[in-house]
């Protein structure tokens, strides 16, 4: 959320963005795109765009496009929209950043070299999901029982990059990363206007 109200402030345009959470709404069983967007039409509110999160993961950028797309005029009809869609994961957009990383991994003056991905070569991972994970504990110098506790908080440490990721860092050199900040400035040009 905070990204893409940076978008919109960038391009002059206020936003209000909300994420309502399913899972504490007693909606946990909404996995698919379509039983989301059900339960958020089901809430109520007014949505002037809705912005939908999909991994690729083995399938091509085009075909999550798709699917969003259809899932959105299946459950809300000519209802303005944007697909996010990271090649592979959205871990991908997280590995480029090192000072983050070693931040996050409370290890921010660690001397241990990463083998971070540079520039486009981190869309091109297999899983990057587990070497976001194998990178965290790597970066934080942890041993023993303690990297243990480390790595059970995986996902406290993955939410925190994902809200610290500078919008116009190094994740603006990925094509995904430029084709989601494309469609949103002008998803938001046309709500505004």
């Amino acid at each position: 959320m905070p990204h893409i109200e940076s978008v919109a402030a960038d391009a002059g345009i206020q936003a209000l963005v909300t994420s309502p959470d399913l899972g504490r709404l007693g909606l946990a069983n909404c996995h698919a795109v379509p039983d989301k967007l059900r339960a958020l039409r089901q809430l109520g509110g007014g949505y002037d765009l809705v912005i939908v999160h999909r991994d690729a993961d083995r399938e091509t950028t085009e075909a999550r496009r798709r699917e969003i797309a259809a899932a959105v005029e299946a459950e809300w009809p000519d209802h303005p929209h944007i697909a996010v869609v990271p090649v592979r994961a959205l871990e991908a957009w997280l590995l480029l950043d090192e000072q983050a990383i070693r931040r996050v991994a409370e290890n921010p003056n660690g001397k241990m070299p990463l083998q971070l991905p540079r520039g486009t070569a981190a869309e091109r991972i297999a899983d990057p999901k587990k070497l976001l994970q194998e990178t965290l504990a790597e970066a934080s110098g942890a041993h023993g029982r303690r990297m243990a506790t480390f790595r059970s908080r995986f996902p406290r440490h993955r939410h925190k990059l994902l809200e610290s990721l500078d919008p116009f860092g190094p994740v603006n050199r990925l094509p995904s990363w430029q084709n989601f900040i494309s469609d949103l400035k002008a998803a938001l040009r046309s709500s505004a206007g």
